[in-house]
């Protein structure tokens, strides 16, 4: 910051301050212990009344430290898992410093330390002569001097945080100099009235702390340039070791750059500054020269104090400056395999207002970037790498990163049904900020949202299935209910917005070309039968179906909800929402209907050792019990035998799940226990199949790569490997409870009766009424010919949808007429009539007036025509 004019009251403050100076001297040792001050003369009792009237109290607020997740290690115990921060910097206590340092330290900056109180009266008066006479700008502060004005620095970055951008990060680069100019300047009368108020919170500070706590204090607040803050940062920075094992000369190496840090530091081979002529000084290139200076300088300081021996300083002073820089990596990147995770439960800190909240939006997100890189906050997450490795090994087996080059990417992630807590989140590829187009890195989380990742989602394809089943249940439906669920066109209903047309489902089809057939939403959600859904969906609204999955905690992954739009093809699942949201779904159902909201943070402990107040998981009951049971019913025949069977791991944990597969280009599979719920994607995360060529470019399909060989069938064993280790973990799951027994009724329905129809018209009243057709053959029947002879089952109670089969008349058929009682001629036309033209009397009826006795086959038989009748008198 530039110097300010001078004028005469500020020139005469300056020299009241050093005539002043001269009467404070001699009591200002005492000032720690006795507040009143009294001189003689009017410049030194005006200089003391500026004194006096300066704040005398610093509160030291805790330093910028960096904050750490961490996870739940293969033993049970938390590891860190990232770190983030502004600046670089671990404090250490007292004993984890080497003594060396503290020589170090103490000779080259203040060899009085432990004698003085705070203030070293003869070098700060004569540090103030020579800076009013313009012969130096030095401060001469003691270490209690310079823990004060480290600490009025700390305090003013801590008001400035980096915007995004490259113009706000210069700015911020700007700030962050200025805060040190301020606090550091020793020029003119500024300078002058900041060294007293300096002096002054440094007696203040002497008298609260005990000389370790300020040199430890001093030590672990101070910068060693760049982002490296505090001793422990800056011997692993620049020595890749700890403070407590520094080296004679690494601590006398760390002592120099702590005076001018910026121009001092060795982790720059192409030098440090420059000099006006652009020359690039302090480098690997001159041995690091001007550290070395400073170095050496401090070397002297120790054997002169007698801190070192004559042996100490000749080996020390003749080794090179030799850097081992061990190049912290902070953020996600630094979480390795977890990195995909640390990136969801990151935007989980940021968003969450117990880490900061303000009306306005810009102010609430600073203040908890601020907690997450600056407050030193130890926050513990969910993830647990007893799941969390099995995933990661079973990723790497079955879909290695950037397998095809054709942007094939998998993901995988296992909640906790009861709390929402993510255990696992896994990704086949490689994390990396950015992008530089290698297929294998992305910092896109495949398994969370926009707002948590950045990925825009995945069509979830026969997994939504999920939502028709509910509201079919709690429509009062039940899953024993027939349905014809052959392909064919159905009417579908969106009641929230514009009408739909009739929709012919052999558009989309079924698995292998299957034409349907009739059968219950149990069969149909075992099978995963398209034309099934689209036939319970027909007697439902699309709309209500959308709103179910709402309601349970499930979005498009861009933010906006599931009912915005209502197509038909909603119930395959055609929109794009995350794997994590959809595991949260069925964990729903696991869960007795209460959903939880996924949560990643389980506690926060601050700097100062106490924990912060973690919300509760926040749960709520979305569907009903009943309707949760069974529809679990329906879906734990997906796991037994149905289309999930291949990811079941066989420990017997009872299971309920799902499939999906989206046109060729995106599969998932998910299943659950009553404990952890695991969803696992696999599929193009670029885009859509080119249908016209769908082995080229990025557009290559799923199954294409299924006729080569590749992992189609990822989904089923990544799941399985993820759910066998929860299950594991957590003790299997529970039985899930029965289901309800008026939704898992077995409905009948009237058959009317079609005997005497056309069989078209026939065929028209059993659909109708919602029975499948069938023809059988001809039958022989006095009906007349092509009309329905026979129908099976024949009219009464049926199960709703069940097959009817129609049998036509051939004509040929007639029945027996009644001729008892008649005279044998009479007999003979009446039987001649009905179409019996072989007509044999028996001998009995010879005599002239015989009566007809009986026929065979008896009246009222049924018979061809061609039938020999056989008369009796």
């Amino acid at each position: 910051m530039p110097q300010k004019n001078r004028t005469a009251k500020g020139v005469l403050g300056g020299l009241l301050g050093l005539v002043g100076l001269a009467a404070v001297a001699g009591v200002l040792v005492t000032a720690t212990v006795t507040p009143a001050l009294a001189v003689a003369g009017a410049a030194g009792s005006q200089a003391l009344d500026l004194f006096d009237k300066l704040p005398s109290y610093l509160k030291p607020d805790a330093p910028m430290e960096p904050g750490k997740l961490y996870g739940t290690g293969l033993d049970g115990q938390p590891f860190v898992m990232a770190t983030f921060y502004d600046q670089n910097r671990t404090q250490v206590e007292f004993d984890q410093v080497a003594p060396v340092m503290y020589d170090a330290i103490l000779s080259s900056e203040d060899k009085d330390f432990y004698t003085h109180g705070g203030v070293n009266i003869g070098a700060t008066a004569k540090a103030l002569i020579d800076n009013l006479n313009g012969t130096s700008s030095r401060g001469a502060s003691t270490i209690s001097q310079q823990y004060v004005k480290n600490v009025l620095i700390q305090q003013c970055e801590q008001g400035v945080l980096p915007g995004d951008g490259e113009e706000a990060q210069q700015k911020y680069a700007e700030a962050i100099e200025q805060c040190w100019w301020d606090a550091a300047n020793a020029v003119g009368s500024d300078g002058i009235e900041r060294k007293l108020q300096e002096m002054r919170y440094a007696i203040q500070i002497e008298k609260d702390y005990s000389k370790n706590d300020i040199l430890l204090g001093y030590l672990n607040i101070s910068s060693f340039g760049g982002t490296v803050y505090g001793i422990e940062a800056a011997a692993n920075r620049y020595f890749s070791t700890t403070a407590a094992n520094l080296t004679l000369a690494q601590a006398a190496t760390l002592a120099g750059i702590v005076q001018n840090p910026n121009t001092y530091r060795i982790d720059k081979p192409e030098g440090s500054w420059t000099d006006n002529d652009g020359v690039a000084h302090n480098s690997a290139a001159d041995g690091y020269a001007t550290a070395l200076d400073r170095r050496n300088y401090v070397l002297g300081r120790m054997l002169e104090l007698g801190k070192i021996t004559q042996a100490q300083f000749d080996e020390a002073d003749a080794s090179p400056i030799t850097p081992v820089p061990s190049d912290p990596i902070q953020g996600c990147a630094a979480a390795q395999d977890n990195a995909y995770f640390c990136q969801y439960a990151k935007t989980m800190v940021l968003e969450n207002p117990m880490f900061g909240d303000d009306e306005d939006p810009a102010k609430a997100q600073q203040a908890r970037r601020k907690a997450l890189f600056r407050d030193g906050l130890e926050i513990y997450t969910s993830l647990d790498m007893r799941v969390q490795q099995p995933a990661i090994d079973s990723m790497r087996t079955y879909v290695g990163a950037n397998l095809d080059n054709q942007y094939l990417g998998a993901a995988g992630v296992t909640v906790e049904p009861g709390t929402g807590r993510v255990l696992a989140m896994t990704q086949n590829t490689l994390f990396r900020e950015t992008d530089d187009g290698d297929q294998a890195y992305t910092s896109l989380v495949f398994a969370s949202d926009e707002d948590h990742g950045g990925s825009r989602g995945f069509p979830v394809g026969s997994t939504y299935k999920l939502f028709t089943l509910l509201d079919w249940l709690e429509k009062g439906h039940s899953v024993n209910e027939s349905l014809n669920g052959n392909n064919r066109v159905m009417q579908m209903t969106a009641s929230c917005g514009p009408g739909l047309a009739p929709f012919n489902t052999k558009e989309i089809g079924n698995f292998n070309g299957q034409a349907g057939y009739t059968g219950t939403p149990m069969t149909f959600t075992r099978n995963s039968l398209n034309s099934g859904f689209f036939a319970m969906a027909s007697k439902l609204d699309i709309c209500d179906i959308n709103a179910v999955a709402d309601r349970m905690g499930v979005q498009l992954a861009n933010g906006d909800k599931t009912t915005k739009e209502n197509l038909a093809y909603d119930v395959l699942g055609s929109k794009f929402i995350s794997p994590l949201d959809m595991a949260g779904a069925y964990a729903t159902v696991a869960n007795k209907g209460v959903y939880c909201e996924p949560r990643a943070i389980d506690r926060v402990v601050r700097q100062d050792g106490t924990e912060m107040e973690v919300p509760a998981s926040s749960c709520k009951q979305v569907i009903t019990p009943e309707v949760a049971a069974t529809a679990a019913y329906a879906l734990a025949s997906v796991m037994n035998g149905g289309t999930g069977a291949r990811g079941n791991p066989g420990d017997g944990t009872p299971l309920i799940g799902k499939t999906g597969t989206h046109q060729d280009y995106s599969t998932m599979m998910i299943e659950s226990s009553t404990k952890a719920t695991t969803a696992v994607w696999v599929g193009r995360w670029n885009t859509v199949p080119d249908p016209d060529d769908p082995t080229k470019g990025i557009f290559a399909s799923i199954r294409w790569l299924s006729q080569k060989g590749a992992m189609t069938d990822a989904r089923y064993y990544i799941a399985r490997d993820m759910q066998y280790a929860a299950n594991q973990l957590l003790g299997g799951g529970d039985r899930f409870p029965a289901p309800d027994r008026n939704l898992s009724r077995v409905v009948l329905t009237d058959l009317p009766s079609v005997v005497g129809l056309t069989m078209e018209d026939a065929r028209r009243t059993l659909q109708q009424a919602g029975f499948t057709v069938q023809d059988g053959a001809p039958i022989d029947s006095d009906i007349a010919e092509g009309l329905v002879a026979a129908q099976d089952p024949g009219a009464g109670k049926a199960p709703g949808g069940a097959t009817v089969t129609i049998s036509p008349s051939n004509g040929q058929g007639s029945t027996v007429p009644d001729v008892t009682g008649q005279e044998l001629g009479d007999a003979i036309n009446t039987l001649n009539a009905a179409g019996f033209g072989n007509v044999a009397p028996h001998g009995s009826c010879s005599k002239e007036d015989a009566e007809v006795q009986s026929t065979n086959p008896a009246a009222g038989s049924a018979a061809t025509k061609s039938t020999t009748v056989t008369v009796r008198c």
